[in-house]
């Protein structure tokens, strides 16, 4: 008697999480081959390539809702294109398969390969524009953090919850000219600044996690991310907002047709996921705050760290993995 797949997705959950690992071992290593070579689109290409490869392999019915960008601008990973054999549960899919292509390019901290996943409408179809951002760690009241708030506004609620100094406060935010007048406004509150070129993931991320060093998260950054990051939030606990911004009608108009209607909605991580189950893994292709990079071992052999986290059942988990990649010759 033949099985019915799409009603047996709780039995293949945890299968599904070692093999979005595989996913982005395999985008990470691939990208690997063009860290510090400066050519930004090679290594962007050669992740995409294999990530795709690797989802082929899996036994989901899976959508992209975030990917590289819309068909007519991406060949491969496009939004809607469907991945997986076919067989077994609908998952909805977010990816970047190379965050930070410009760190791997240049060699820097942080870049990585990221996936998420949920059981379908489960993630916001996020449309490829900028996200004003906020987030900070877990066990606060939720009101104490707002986009609307001023930047000292924020610090101060923290503070008071923290029983702290806003001047014992660090906010990571990416350096962009962009931000100049946030960075004056924080720096006037009185707290620090640690600022980043790239890899806005992980920095979201970092304000979950104990020890990192980093309490708050501002500044606008791809809205795409966001949707990662709170993919990721969902796990490690943590409290993220988020509010697309548009450019012009044209940005506008294309998410009218993904599905949003108020365009000036303020996203919870729970509205930005949505569901009771989400996965987020992710490989280090650069060495970073979250993650080891990829480290070439010799003889064919390179090693690689990755993350993977549950929501349902809060796990993450750290696994070191080492690929061997050709034969040897004797």
């Amino acid at each position: 008697m033949q099985k019915d797949h799409s009603k047996i997705s709780s039995m293949l959950d945890i299968n599904i999480t070692f093999e979005a690992v595989r996913v982005t071992e395999a985008a990470a290593v691939a990208a690997y081959d063009f860290m510090g070579r400066g050519d930004e689109k090679a290594a962007d290409q050669a992740a995409v390539t294999a990530m795709r490869t690797a989802l082929g392999q899996i036994n989901i019915d899976g959508t992209v809702v975030i990917g590289e960008g819309e068909r007519d601008k991406a060949p491969m990973l496009y939004i809607g294109e469907k991945v997986g054999s076919g067989i077994g549960p609908k998952i909805d899919i977010a990816l970047d398969p190379l965050e930070g292509t410009t760190i791997c390019a240049t060699g820097g901290p942080n870049s990585m390969a990221v996936i998420a996943m949920s059981e379908g409408g489960g993630l916001l179809n996020a449309p490829d524009v900028y996200m004003d951002k906020i987030a900070i760690g877990h066990h606060y009241n939720e009101q104490i953090i707002d986009l609307d708030n001023t930047p000292k506004q924020n610090l101060s609620n923290l503070a008071k919850v923290r029983d702290c100094n806003i001047e014992d406060l660090v906010v990571i935010i990416l350096n962009r000219d962009r931000h100049e007048e946030l960075i004056a406004k924080v720096r006037e509150a009185g707290a620090r600044i640690c600022l980043i070129n790239d890899g806005d993931i992980a920095s979201v991320i970092s304000t979950a996690i104990p020890g990192s060093g980093v309490d708050m998260y501002m500044g606008t950054g791809g809205a795409p991310e966001g949707v990662l990051a709170a993919a990721a939030l969902c796990t490690t606990g943590g409290q993220m907002i988020g509010r697309l911004l548009f450019d012009d009608d044209g940005q506008k108009e294309r998410a009218k047709r993904m599905g949003i209607s108020d365009l000036s909605k303020k996203y919870t991580i729970h509205e930005m996921v949505r569901g009771d189950d989400v996965m987020f893994a992710a490989t280090g292709v650069t060495s970073g705050s979250m993650l080891d990079g990829v480290k070439f071992l010799g003889n064919g052999s390179v090693s690689t760290h990755s993350i993977a986290m549950r929501a349902q059942n809060k796990t993450i988990r750290h696994i070191r993995t080492e690929h061997r990649l050709f034969k040897t010759l004797h």
